[in-house]
Protein backbone atom coordinates (compact mmCIF):
# COMPACT_ATOMS: atom_id res chain seq x y z
CA UNK A 1 0.00 0.00 0.00
CA UNK A 2 1.40 3.32 -1.07
CA UNK A 3 1.74 5.64 2.07
CA UNK A 4 -0.08 9.45 1.06
CA UNK A 5 2.73 11.92 1.20
CA UNK A 6 1.17 13.82 3.29
CA UNK A 7 1.87 10.86 6.01
CA UNK A 8 5.58 10.73 4.73
CA UNK A 9 6.48 14.53 5.24
CA UNK A 10 4.75 14.32 8.75
CA UNK A 11 7.04 10.70 9.51
CA UNK A 12 9.85 12.89 8.57
CA UNK A 13 9.24 16.25 9.94
CA UNK A 14 8.24 14.31 13.33
CA UNK A 15 11.40 11.66 13.40
CA UNK A 16 13.73 14.38 11.74
CA UNK A 17 13.01 17.61 13.76
CA UNK A 18 13.85 15.72 17.40
CA UNK A 19 16.86 14.19 15.57
CA UNK A 20 18.17 17.02 14.38
CA UNK A 21 17.68 19.24 17.99
CA UNK A 22 19.19 16.34 19.89
CA UNK A 23 22.62 16.61 17.88
CA UNK A 24 22.43 20.28 18.42
CA UNK A 25 21.64 19.96 21.71
CA UNK A 26 23.39 17.39 23.59
CA UNK A 27 26.73 17.17 21.11
CA UNK A 28 27.91 20.70 21.23
CA UNK A 29 31.96 18.96 22.10
CA UNK A 30 34.39 20.99 19.25
CA UNK A 31 32.12 23.73 18.69
CA UNK A 32 29.05 21.33 17.36
CA UNK A 33 31.31 19.01 15.64
CA UNK A 34 28.82 16.28 14.98
CA UNK A 35 26.32 18.85 13.46
CA UNK A 36 29.43 19.85 11.47
CA UNK A 37 29.93 16.32 9.97
CA UNK A 38 26.32 16.33 8.94
CA UNK A 39 26.46 19.35 7.04
CA UNK A 40 29.86 18.30 5.57
CA UNK A 41 27.87 15.07 4.60
CA UNK A 42 24.91 16.73 3.65
CA UNK A 43 26.93 18.78 1.33
CA UNK A 44 28.60 16.14 -0.46
CA UNK A 45 25.36 14.30 -1.18
CA UNK A 46 23.38 17.48 -2.14
CA UNK A 47 26.62 18.03 -4.45
CA UNK A 48 26.34 15.19 -6.38
CA UNK A 49 22.28 15.31 -6.70
CA UNK A 50 22.64 19.25 -8.32
CA UNK A 51 26.19 17.22 -10.64
CA UNK A 52 23.28 14.48 -11.88
CA UNK A 53 20.92 17.43 -12.93
CA UNK A 54 23.43 19.22 -14.83
CA UNK A 55 24.66 16.01 -16.44
CA UNK A 56 21.42 16.41 -18.31
CA UNK A 57 21.96 19.40 -19.86
CA UNK A 58 25.53 18.80 -21.05
CA UNK A 59 27.62 19.96 -18.03
CA UNK A 60 29.90 16.88 -16.83
CA UNK A 61 31.07 16.07 -13.61
CA UNK A 62 32.00 12.62 -12.21
CA UNK A 63 29.92 11.71 -9.23
CA UNK A 64 32.71 11.02 -6.63
CA UNK A 65 34.25 14.64 -8.13
CA UNK A 66 31.28 16.05 -6.96
CA UNK A 67 30.46 14.90 -3.74
CA UNK A 68 34.50 15.86 -3.01
CA UNK A 69 34.06 19.60 -4.32
CA UNK A 70 30.67 19.43 -2.57
CA UNK A 71 32.32 18.88 0.86
CA UNK A 72 35.34 21.39 0.44
CA UNK A 73 33.95 24.35 2.15
CA UNK A 74 31.86 23.46 4.96
CA UNK A 75 35.11 20.67 5.68
CA UNK A 76 37.43 23.49 5.33
CA UNK A 77 35.03 25.67 8.14
CA UNK A 78 35.06 22.67 10.44
CA UNK A 79 38.69 22.66 10.50
CA UNK A 80 39.49 26.27 11.36
CA UNK A 81 35.58 26.38 13.71
CA UNK A 82 36.17 22.42 15.72
CA UNK A 83 39.96 22.42 15.55
CA UNK A 84 41.37 26.11 15.93
CA UNK A 85 42.98 25.09 12.17
CA UNK A 86 44.66 28.13 10.72
CA UNK A 87 42.20 30.07 8.25
CA UNK A 88 44.72 30.10 5.46
CA UNK A 89 45.84 26.37 5.79
CA UNK A 90 42.33 25.47 6.31
CA UNK A 91 41.07 27.59 3.17
CA UNK A 92 44.33 26.23 1.12
CA UNK A 93 41.59 23.18 1.20
CA UNK A 94 39.05 24.74 -0.43
CA UNK A 95 41.83 26.19 -3.30
CA UNK A 96 43.13 22.96 -3.98
CA UNK A 97 40.09 21.72 -5.21
CA UNK A 98 39.29 24.49 -7.49
CA UNK A 99 43.07 24.34 -8.79
CA UNK A 100 41.82 20.57 -9.72
CA UNK A 101 39.16 21.82 -11.54
CA UNK A 102 41.21 24.04 -13.44
CA UNK A 103 43.84 21.70 -14.37
CA UNK A 104 41.75 17.81 -14.38
CA UNK A 105 40.70 18.79 -18.51
CA UNK A 106 44.60 19.01 -18.85
CA UNK A 107 44.99 15.22 -18.11
CA UNK A 108 41.47 14.36 -18.92
CA UNK A 109 39.60 14.36 -21.97
CA UNK A 110 36.01 13.46 -22.12
CA UNK A 111 35.24 14.03 -25.79
CA UNK A 112 37.68 12.24 -27.80
CA UNK A 113 38.31 13.37 -31.47
CA UNK A 114 36.02 15.10 -33.66
CA UNK A 115 34.58 13.33 -36.40
CA UNK A 116 34.24 15.12 -39.10
CA UNK A 117 32.43 12.55 -41.61
CA UNK A 118 30.87 15.07 -44.04
CA UNK A 119 34.49 16.53 -44.72
CA UNK A 120 35.96 14.94 -48.25
CA UNK A 121 38.84 13.25 -47.35
CA UNK A 122 42.77 14.68 -48.17
CA UNK A 123 44.43 13.32 -51.45
CA UNK A 124 47.16 11.54 -49.40
CA UNK A 125 44.85 9.97 -47.00
CA UNK A 126 42.79 10.53 -43.72
CA UNK A 127 44.58 12.98 -41.26
CA UNK A 128 44.59 13.31 -37.88
CA UNK A 129 41.55 15.26 -36.63
CA UNK A 130 42.13 17.56 -33.66
CA UNK A 131 41.44 17.04 -30.28
CA UNK A 132 38.06 18.27 -28.97
CA UNK A 133 37.58 20.89 -25.98
CA UNK A 134 34.50 22.36 -26.78
CA UNK A 135 32.83 20.90 -23.92
CA UNK A 136 36.20 22.71 -21.31
CA UNK A 137 34.02 25.65 -20.32
CA UNK A 138 31.06 23.69 -19.79
CA UNK A 139 33.03 21.05 -17.54
CA UNK A 140 34.44 23.93 -15.86
CA UNK A 141 31.42 25.85 -15.05
CA UNK A 142 29.44 22.48 -13.76
CA UNK A 143 32.41 22.08 -11.26
CA UNK A 144 32.65 25.27 -9.94
CA UNK A 145 29.04 25.29 -9.43
CA UNK A 146 28.70 21.54 -7.17
CA UNK A 147 31.77 23.53 -4.93
CA UNK A 148 29.50 26.40 -4.02
CA UNK A 149 26.11 25.18 -4.10
CA UNK A 150 25.05 24.26 -1.70
CA UNK A 151 28.85 23.59 0.38
CA UNK A 152 29.58 27.57 0.07
CA UNK A 153 26.14 28.31 1.46
CA UNK A 154 25.71 25.57 4.68
CA UNK A 155 29.27 26.72 6.01
CA UNK A 156 27.58 29.67 6.87
CA UNK A 157 26.03 26.96 9.56
CA UNK A 158 29.14 25.63 10.48
CA UNK A 159 30.34 29.26 11.16
CA UNK A 160 27.27 29.71 13.71
CA UNK A 161 28.55 27.37 15.99
CA UNK A 162 31.39 29.63 16.53
CA UNK A 163 29.18 32.00 18.29
CA UNK A 164 29.01 32.44 22.28
CA UNK A 165 25.98 31.49 22.24
CA UNK A 166 26.00 29.17 19.06
CA UNK A 167 23.42 26.51 20.63
CA UNK A 168 20.47 28.81 20.96
CA UNK A 169 21.61 30.94 17.37
CA UNK A 170 21.39 27.12 15.55
CA UNK A 171 18.34 26.23 17.14
CA UNK A 172 17.08 29.42 16.12
CA UNK A 173 17.95 29.10 12.86
CA UNK A 174 16.80 26.20 12.15
CA UNK A 175 13.13 26.86 13.50
CA UNK A 176 13.31 30.14 11.85
CA UNK A 177 13.29 27.88 8.34
CA UNK A 178 11.29 25.08 9.37
CA UNK A 179 8.46 27.28 10.89
CA UNK A 180 8.52 28.80 7.45
CA UNK A 181 8.40 26.03 5.46
CA UNK A 182 5.78 23.82 7.70
CA UNK A 183 3.36 26.69 7.63
CA UNK A 184 3.96 27.58 4.17
CA UNK A 185 2.56 24.34 3.28
CA UNK A 186 -0.43 24.20 6.16
CA UNK A 187 -1.97 28.10 4.94
CA UNK A 188 -1.42 27.05 1.04
CA UNK A 189 -3.49 24.11 1.85
CA UNK A 190 -6.35 25.65 3.56
CA UNK A 191 -6.11 28.79 2.20
CA UNK A 192 -4.31 28.82 -1.23
CA UNK A 193 -6.39 27.14 -3.85
CA UNK A 194 -7.34 30.80 -5.75
CA UNK A 195 -4.41 32.86 -5.22
CA UNK A 196 -2.03 30.10 -6.79
CA UNK A 197 1.00 31.06 -9.14
CA UNK A 198 2.61 34.27 -8.63
CA UNK A 199 6.21 32.87 -9.83
CA UNK A 200 6.38 30.61 -12.46
CA UNK A 201 8.90 28.35 -11.68
CA UNK A 202 6.42 27.21 -8.55
CA UNK A 203 2.86 27.54 -9.70
CA UNK A 204 1.55 25.36 -7.06
CA UNK A 205 2.71 27.87 -4.45
CA UNK A 206 0.45 30.09 -3.15
CA UNK A 207 0.43 33.79 -1.86
CA UNK A 208 -1.38 32.35 0.98
CA UNK A 209 1.64 30.42 1.96
CA UNK A 210 4.08 32.63 1.57
CA UNK A 211 2.65 34.83 4.24
CA UNK A 212 2.20 32.22 6.49
CA UNK A 213 5.52 31.10 5.65
CA UNK A 214 7.08 34.57 6.33
CA UNK A 215 4.73 34.55 9.90
CA UNK A 216 6.64 31.83 11.04
CA UNK A 217 9.45 32.52 10.48
CA UNK A 218 9.04 36.11 12.02
CA UNK A 219 7.34 34.36 14.93
CA UNK A 220 10.35 31.91 15.80
CA UNK A 221 12.74 35.27 15.60
CA UNK A 222 10.41 37.18 18.39
CA UNK A 223 10.10 34.00 20.45
CA UNK A 224 13.43 33.26 20.67
CA UNK A 225 14.34 36.67 21.25
CA UNK A 226 11.72 37.08 24.44
CA UNK A 227 13.08 33.57 26.10
CA UNK A 228 16.42 33.32 25.41
CA UNK A 229 17.20 37.13 26.25
CA UNK A 230 21.47 36.18 26.70
CA UNK A 231 21.61 35.79 22.94
CA UNK A 232 20.03 38.38 22.12
CA UNK A 233 20.14 42.43 22.49
CA UNK A 234 19.49 43.00 25.98
CA UNK A 235 17.53 46.16 25.45
CA UNK A 236 13.69 45.17 25.36
CA UNK A 237 13.04 48.38 23.19
CA UNK A 238 15.54 47.29 20.49
CA UNK A 239 15.05 43.13 20.61
CA UNK A 240 11.61 43.10 19.40
CA UNK A 241 11.95 45.52 15.97
CA UNK A 242 15.54 43.54 15.58
CA UNK A 243 14.13 39.93 15.63
CA UNK A 244 11.24 41.06 13.43
CA UNK A 245 13.75 42.22 10.82
CA UNK A 246 15.90 39.27 11.60
CA UNK A 247 12.65 36.95 10.68
CA UNK A 248 11.45 39.07 7.63
CA UNK A 249 14.51 38.72 5.89
CA UNK A 250 15.37 35.53 6.47
CA UNK A 251 11.56 34.37 5.41
CA UNK A 252 12.23 35.76 2.65
CA UNK A 253 15.29 33.95 1.78
CA UNK A 254 13.82 30.60 2.79
CA UNK A 255 10.89 31.35 -0.05
CA UNK A 256 14.05 32.52 -2.75
CA UNK A 257 16.03 29.73 -2.03
CA UNK A 258 13.39 27.34 -2.45
CA UNK A 259 12.09 28.82 -6.09
CA UNK A 260 15.75 29.29 -7.12
CA UNK A 261 16.29 25.07 -6.97
CA UNK A 262 13.05 24.65 -8.55
CA UNK A 263 14.02 27.03 -11.64
CA UNK A 264 16.78 24.76 -11.58
CA UNK A 265 15.04 21.37 -11.20
CA UNK A 266 12.70 22.62 -14.00
CA UNK A 267 15.64 24.13 -16.45
CA UNK A 268 16.94 20.23 -15.85
CA UNK A 269 13.74 18.18 -16.11
CA UNK A 270 13.55 17.16 -12.60
CA UNK A 271 10.36 17.20 -10.33
CA UNK A 272 12.40 15.95 -7.09
CA UNK A 273 16.56 16.19 -6.77
CA UNK A 274 16.52 12.37 -5.33
CA UNK A 275 14.47 10.43 -3.55
CA UNK A 276 16.73 10.10 -0.02
CA UNK A 277 13.70 11.73 2.40
CA UNK A 278 10.29 9.86 1.15
CA UNK A 279 7.43 12.71 0.39
CA UNK A 280 9.98 15.61 -0.10
CA UNK A 281 12.61 14.46 -2.26
CA UNK A 282 16.48 14.73 -2.00
CA UNK A 283 18.95 16.56 0.03
CA UNK A 284 18.74 19.70 -2.42
CA UNK A 285 15.08 19.52 -2.05
CA UNK A 286 15.37 19.63 2.22
CA UNK A 287 18.22 22.04 1.97
CA UNK A 288 17.71 24.55 -0.64
CA UNK A 289 16.23 27.20 1.49
CA UNK A 290 18.51 26.22 4.33
CA UNK A 291 21.58 27.15 2.23
CA UNK A 292 20.46 30.61 1.09
CA UNK A 293 18.99 31.59 4.48
CA UNK A 294 22.40 30.61 6.69
CA UNK A 295 24.79 33.71 5.45
CA UNK A 296 22.11 35.99 5.58
CA UNK A 297 21.12 34.82 9.19
CA UNK A 298 24.20 34.44 10.34
CA UNK A 299 25.28 38.26 9.13
CA UNK A 300 22.44 39.76 10.91
CA UNK A 301 22.44 38.06 14.08
CA UNK A 302 26.04 39.05 14.20
CA UNK A 303 24.44 42.86 12.93
CA UNK A 304 21.61 43.35 15.20
CA UNK A 305 22.67 41.10 18.44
Amino acid sequence: MKVPKVVQRLCIFFIGVPAATSVIVFLPQYNHLAMNMVVVLFSSVGAVEFALMLKTKGFPVYTAEAAILGALAPLSATFIVAFGTNIQIAQALFVAGASWVLISEIFLNRQGRKQHTADPLPLNGPAETPVDFSRVLSRLSAAFSVMIYPGLFLSWIITMSALEHSTIVIISFAFTVMANDSLAWVTGMLFGKNNKGIFSVSPNKSIAGYAGGMAGSIGVCIAMAHVFTGAFVPDQIARLPSAILLGLFSGITVILGDLAESAIKRSCGFKDSGDLFPGRGGVLDSTDSIALTAPLFYVLYRFFF
